[in-house]
């Protein structure tokens, strides 16, 4: 089995899925607890979030344990909307995010905000002129993404980050979901109020993400109850996924130090192969993220193209896999302006850094069968 379809999900690291099961096991005491045990689990918590506030340049009070990426996003956005809302009603965007975004800012559009969404070139990238252009004495929200989950654009987060810098009423989220240990990310830097992130993009478990949140920011919550997470996310701390989480994020971040420039040159090796290939458009650039390359074959269906693999053992998607069920075409590639006919056939291979340049000989191949068998099919 060759597995291409990490930007939908990745295997858990074997060290990670251990200290999940002892944690789970030996340290299941509620860490609200006043016992000994609670103690110990809520000692074991805090360190976590400590080692990825380390990790991430940050204060280990700006983090906020959530249960998804997709959370991490519903709730910078619909906070921050809730929370400044006696200051300003108007959001902005861009046409490429991920559903997570475009459907909690459709949601707030019939609660009365209003959502400018802004266009990308054809190679998928938001312009910074465009986003200060955009602005207003009532904007209270820019949101976009770092690394597009679909072609691997990379948004000019910095840029943008220091245009807003200049309007002091304007927050800036960055959905990270993509980015976090495969793409240089310095959230200070950056000029980044809230960024979200998820455990299971990078070998981590399902079910824990995180939301970073600046210090001087106070926020409405959008779960009420017992008041963990300082008051911003009640809900009982599922201690033995963050332990998972911090321990992935570890491993992973160690690897992008010295494998990140493998990984580039894998997928651009990749880029180079299909752009030879007759009747295949390549989506994603060579400047882009490293793992993640979209494309598509002349006159066939991005679905019948993943089940032709999946049949060589290859495991692809077709782009999002949080919206590939979806019988619309795909809202990246359009916003690119892609024909709709043409943006249908759009698959995505997205690899981790265990993918090897012997299993892409492999895919290679496989490719190269496929499209040969499935062009005989449409003569």
């Amino acid at each position: 089995m060759i597995y291409l379809d990490n930007s939908a999900t990745t295997q858990p690291y074997p060290e990670v899925v251990k200290a999940y099961g002892q944690v789970a096991t030996q340290y299941f005491a509620n860490p609200s607890s006043l016992h000994g045990l609670g103690g110990k689990v809520e000692k074991l918590y805090r360190e976590s979030k400590k080692q990825m506030a380390q990790l991430l340049a940050v204060d280990e009070n700006e983090l906020i344990m959530t249960a998804s990426g997709t959370e991490s996003n519903n709730m910078a956005i619909k906070s921050i909307a809730w929370t400044f809302q006696n200051r300003g009603k108007h959001l902005i965007t861009t046409k490429m995010e991920h559903p997570s975004v475009l459907n909690t800012m459709a949601f707030l559009e019939k609660n009365g905000f209003e959502v400018t969404y802004l266009p990308v070139d054809k190679t998928g990238h938001v312009a910074v002129a465009d986003v200060e252009a955009s602005i207003r004495p009532d904007t209270i929200l820019v949101s976009i993404m770092h690394v597009n989950n679909e072609i691997g654009s990379i948004q000019p987060i910095a840029e943008i980050g220091k245009v807003l810098k200049q309007y002091d009423h304007v927050l800036f989220h960055v959905d990270a979901v993509q980015s976090l240990s495969k793409v240089p990310l310095n959230i200070k830097e950056m000029g980044i109020d809230l960024l979200s992130a998820s455990a299971h993009k990078f070998h981590g478990l399902r079910g824990a993400g995180l939301l970073y949140k600046s210090g001087y920011l106070r926020i409405e919550p959008l779960l009420h109850g017992g008041g963990q997470e300082a008051g911003f996310r009640s809900s009982t701390e599922n201690v033995a996924a963050v332990v998972a989480m911090a321990k992935a994020m570890r491993m992973e971040m160690e690897r992008m130090k010295t494998e990140v420039s493998q990984l580039a040159a894998l997928k651009n090796d990749f880029i180079a192969w299909l752009t030879e290939m007759p009747g295949v458009t390549v989506y994603s650039s060579t400047e882009g993220a490293p793992h993640i390359c979209c494309f598509s074959v002349q006159k066939q269906k991005g679905e019948v193209f993943v089940h032709a693999l999946e049949a060589e053992e290859i495991y692809i998607s077709t782009t999002s896999a949080c919206s590939s069920k979806s019988p619309t075409s795909d809202g990246t590639l359009m916003a690119m302006k892609i024909p709709n006919k043409e943006a249908k056939g759009a698959v995505r291979f997205s690899f981790n850094y265990d993918t090897s340049a012997s299993e892409m000989v492999k895919v290679k191949q496989a490719i190269t069968r496929v499209i040969k068998n499935l062009n005989e099919v449409v003569k």
